[in-house]
């Protein structure tokens, strides 16, 4: 008989509804500690710095295409016979260079 009456709602006492789980709050900073950049709310993934063997010569291109500062001239693609360099300009721009077996032009 008790069992009946568990199913009849409680008159004028709203139903406590479980709250909605926590969405954990956006990262603000990458692993290395500089800002992270979103773009439509997708968070731009960062690329490591890693210098490669022609990062001096990438650095000497840009240089001459006035493209100054920042952390240099950092390998984006795995190291071999091709490779893609990637520059941060003090300007905001971004120049990128491809050298095949240490020849290097500008992309």
């Amino acid at each position: 008989m008790l069992s009946s009456c568990a199913w009849v709602p409680s008159l004028g006492k709203p139903r406590d509804e479980a709250p909605a789980p926590r969405q954990p709050a956006p990262r603000t900073t990458a692993d290395d500690g500089t800002p992270l950049a979103y773009v439509d709310g997708v968070e731009i993934q960062k690329v490591p710095f890693r210098a490669g063997v022609s990062s001096a010569t990438v650095e000497k291109l840009g240089k001459q295409q006035g493209c100054m500062g920042g952390w240099g001239a950092g390998l984006v693609s795995e190291p071999g016979p091709v490779e893609v360099y990637r520059m941060a300009c003090e300007n905001g721009k971004v120049f990128m260079a491809k050298c095949e077996l240490k020849q290097c032009k500008a992309m």
